[in-house]
């Protein structure tokens, strides 16, 4: 499948997983990918966290303002957007990234509807946490309001959101359906109603689930899946399954042996070393080839697989690796591997 086919078969990509499985690297490696394949790209971050940004090699925390992480055709760096900077669309080639906050989407909204002068004010008295208390799932459908407006105006090929951890997430996405079933009317209802049908067009959202293949990581994937499909109604991408160990050839061979056909000598500690890192290695590639075949069985979707990145932090050059390895999946896909009117969850 060509890269630019399959980001551009929803206009939103919500990246979602269980905490520490490399979801917001995900995101960033998708956007680099994206990028790369000439598409423009927009990153909505909703937790505060750096880890696009640093990826990228920017280095701050994104802000409402927002900010250029790639320019067309180049790597480097570029300065922060403007506040009014949501106008233009985005070019070709480049990525973009802001952070979405309830408090924010909520200041803007007031705004659009001729409440600029008061909507601080609003905010500073704890209204909104009043109002939530009030309406559970109000935040949420703030913050989704805002990624639909965003998606409606065209402003980017691809916009990716870093969604919270699975836990958080399925709540994030159900807030929608549950505020439509509650009120009777209202700007309330008119706002859940759109989301909902943004998040239940395949061809405008979808979501991309991110593990580990090992057995915990594996299982909540696998129920997410499950629930997203029952309960939101929305359409799964690829499962992207991170962090997997590439086969070394060799490693049944012992190190004596290795050394002996090689004319090394070695002491008898490095010799122990070397055997218990080879023994490891070959128990790990064995688990993670039972978690993948289990995950294909149990969750009979397409899979991205992504190296481990041998590595205390992404950088642009890990980040870019990363990225050729999701190119490969991608390319290495069917035409019909994802379909856009059918769940693939039986």
């Amino acid at each position: 499948m060509d890269v630019s086919t399959f980001c551009m078969q929803s206009h939103v990509l919500i990246v979602a997983g269980k905490g520490g499985v490399g979801k917001t690297t995900m995101v960033a490696a998708i956007a680099r990918m994206a990028a790369d394949a000439g598409l423009s790209v927009l990153v909505i971050e909703l937790e505060g966290r750096s880890g696009v940004s640093d990826a990228f090699g920017h280095g701050d925390t994104i802000d409402y303002a927002g900010a250029v992480l790639s320019a067309a055709g180049a790597n480097e760096v570029e300065e922060d957007l403007g506040p009014e900077s949501e106008a233009p669309h985005i070019p070709p080639g480049s990525v973009q990234a802001r952070r979405i906050t309830p408090d924010d989407a909520l200041i803007e909204y007031l705004a659009d509807h001729g409440l600029r002068r008061f909507s601080k004010r609003l905010m500073s008295s704890g209204i909104i946490d009043i109002v939530s208390s009030a309406i559970p799932g109000i935040r949420d459908i703030l913050v989704l309001g805002k990624v639909k407006q965003i998606e409606q105006a065209g402003l980017a090929d691809l916009v990716l959101v870093d969604a919270p951890a699975t836990g958080h997430a399925m709540t994030f996405l159900s807030s929608a359906s549950g505020l439509l079933d509650a009120a009777r009317g209202g700007p309330v209802r008119t706002q859940a109603s759109e989301v909902v049908e943004l998040l239940t067009d395949p061809t405008r959202c979808q979501v991309a689930l991110v593990t580990l293949p090992e057995e915990m990581p594996v299982n909540e994937v696998v129920d997410a899946a499950y629930q997203l499909e029952d309960k939101v109604g929305i359409s799964l991408g690829p499962i992207i399954v991170n962090a997997c160990y590439p086969p070394i050839r060799g490693l049944d061979v012992s190190a004596a042996d290795a050394a002996e056909s090689a004319g090394v000598t070695l002491d008898d500690d490095l010799r122990e070393a070397l055997d218990a890192a080879s023994t490891f290695r070959r128990t790990r590639e064995v688990l993670q080839r039972e978690q993948i075949d289990r995950l294909d069985h149990e969750l009979p979707l397409p899979q991205l697989r992504v190296p481990f990145a041998f590595t205390a932090s992404i950088g642009p050059d890990e980040l870019q690796l990363l990225a050729d390895a999701l190119k490969a999946g991608v390319t290495a896909l069917p035409d019909t591997a994802l379909p856009d009117t059918e769940a693939a969850v039986p």
